[in-house]
């Protein structure tokens, strides 16, 4: 799905549905989407959860030594064209 077609706030709200608050961030090519995951997670939620983010252009979980855990997932604002992707060291 492009970027263009998703919208940061939908997935924060998806994921606060879902009982993860979650804080949106603008930046200057993408927005970001932040949530505390807490250890007690179900198995059928963390999919409900993997399916939200997976709307994303990118996704991860940050995970410390005390055991707090972060899911992010970016948005970019823009989607580039064919002869931009990869930056112009890659242009063919």
């Amino acid at each position: 799905m492009p970027a263009s077609g998703v919208s940061a706030a939908g997935i924060a709200a998806r994921l606060s549905a879902l009982g993860l608050p979650a804080r949106v961030r603008e930046h200057g090519r993408h927005t970001t989407v932040e949530a505390e995951v807490p250890g007690s997670l179900s198995a059928d939620l963390w999919r409900e959860v993997l399916q939200v983010v997976a709307e994303a252009d990118q996704f991860g979980l940050l995970a410390t030594s005390l055991n707090d855990r972060t899911l992010w997932a970016v948005v970019r604002k823009t989607v580039p064209t064919t002869g931009d992707v990869g930056g112009p060291s890659h242009q063919r």
